[in-house]
C-alpha cells in the first residue's frame, strides 16, 4: 500500500474507521433484543471517536498524543474468524468484534513497520495504540464473561 502524502494516510485511516462505525451501525439495527443493539452501538460509538481522533491528528497533532503501553490479553490468539449472524449469542458478539480489531491492529503494525518516516511511523503508532486500546476493552469484557460462565 502506496501513500503519497501524509493526509492520504488519515485518509484512509478514517475510511477504515468509518467503515468499521458503519458495520456496527448496520448489525445493531438487526439485533431485537435491546441489550446487544446498544453493545453494537457502543462498538460504532468507540469507531466514531477513533474518526473524531484522526480528523483533528495532523502532522502536528501526533505530537501531543500521548503514548502509553496497552497490553495485550491475547484473547484473540485463540479465536478463529466468525462473521455476524443475526441473534448470535453476546460471548460471539464479542468474538466478532475483538478479531475485527486485531485485524486493524495487525494491519496498522503492518504499515507503520513498512513506514520510512518518522511522522508516518508516529501516525501508524497512533493508530495501533487506539486499536489496542478497544482491543483490550473487548478482550476484557470477553475474557470477564466467560469467567462467569466457567471458562
Amino acid at each position: 500500500m502506496e501513500f503519497e502524502k501524509f493526509q492520504d494516510i488519515i485518509d484512509f485511516a478514517i475510511a477504515k474507521e468509518k467503515e468499521a462505525k458503519a458495520f456496527y451501525e448496520e448489525i445493531s439495527q438487526m439485533e431485537s433484543l435491546s441489550g446487544y443493539r446498544e453493545l453494537f452501538q457502543e462498538f460504532a460509538q468507540e469507531e466514531g471517536r477513533h474518526v473524531t481522533l484522526l480528523e483533528s491528528l495532523g502532522e502536528k497533532g501526533i505530537e501531543k498524543y500521548k503514548f502509553k503501553w496497552i497490553p495485550d490479553l491475547k484473547r484473540s490468539n485463540f479465536l478463529v474468524d466468525i462473521e455476524y449472524e443475526k441473534g448470535m449469542a453476546y460471548k460471539d458478539m464479542l468474538h466478532l468484534a475483538i478479531k475485527r480489531e486485531e485485524k486493524s491492529l495487525a494491519l496498522y503494525n503492518d504499515l507503520q513497520d513498512k513506514a520510512d518516516q518518522k511522522e508516518v511511523k508516529n501516525l501508524f503508532k497512533v493508530l495501533c495504540q487506539e486499536e489496542a486500546k478497544h482491543k483490550l476493552k473487548l478482550e476484557t469484557l470477553y475474557d470477564d464473561y466467560m469467567a462467569q460462565m466457567g471458562d
